[in-house]
């Protein structure tokens, strides 16, 4: 059973930058970030694994990055440019998802944190 715990959220205005953490008990092959927005489903948002490899949705690409700290099993969500259809539940994930294609996909995460809020005003 892996722990993860969710920090950093906030609110920011439109062009500002949040950076998320997401600390965990334990080790896992890939961790990626997901956003829910009310009223719309869970989306992947950005990925990485192990061994350095990422995926970042389009919708976020060239603005998020996810970096990792191995050492204290923090997952990291630098947030840059931050537009207000940006604002969401994040949700930090844990699995064993393989395969570039796959790393998005919720459903091969087994270890979910608790969510922390992210609202970007106008």
């Amino acid at each position: 059973q892996v722990q993860l715990v969710e920090s950093g959220g906030g609110s920011v205005q439109a062009g500002g930058s949040l950076r998320l953490s997401c600390a965990a008990s334990g080790y896992t092959y890939s961790m990626a970030w997901f956003r829910q927005a009310p009223g719309k489903g869970r989306e992947g948002v950005a990925a990485l694994t192990s061994d350095g490899t990422s995926r970042y949705a389009d919708s976020v690409k060239g603005r998020f990055t996810t970096s990792q700290d191995n050492r204290k099993r923090t997952l990291y969500l630098q947030m840059n440019s931050l537009k207000p259809e940006d604002t969401a539940m994040y949700y930090c994930a844990a699995g064993g998802a393989r395969g570039w294609s796959l790393l998005l996909e919720r459903t091969e995460y087994n270890y979910w944190g608790q969510g922390t809020q992210v609202t970007v005003s106008s």
